[in-house]
């Protein structure tokens, strides 16, 4: 039913994660592409572990030989939420620091103040 929707839409958010990290010289605007593209690595992972008419791993009272979606994919994204979580508020506390020093969020501006 769903087919490769959900990959081509993660790899759509990939290429705009990364387009946006390389071609943007503010620096809450490349944690955002970079948010941007942690949320299309998450996708990707849930694609990857759906199964047609699967069910919840955590239901125990599944009948013998019920399909279950894949719960590792499922655990692996949690754990990348978490992670892009702690990434994203480190990162933002460096910009924090770095424009109270230079005025700036600006990559040109700082590189340039820096000298």
């Amino acid at each position: 039913m769903i087919g490769n929707a959900p990959f081509f839409v993660a790899m759509l958010l990939i290429i705009i994660g990364i387009t946006g990290m390389l071609t943007r010289y503010n620096l809450v605007r490349i944690i955002i592409s970079l948010t941007i593209l942690e949320s299309g690595v998450n996708l990707f992972l849930v694609s990857l572990g759906y199964r047609e008419g699967g069910i919840a791993p955590i239901f125990t009272g599944s009948p013998d030989g019920a399909l279950m979606v894949m719960p590792t994919v499922q655990a692996m994204t949690l754990t990348n939420i978490v992670i892009g979580l702690a990434t994203t508020a480190l990162l933002l506390s460096f910009i924090m620091v770095l424009h109270r020093r230079y005025g700036t969020c600006d990559i040109r501006e700082i590189r340039r103040l820096r000298g």
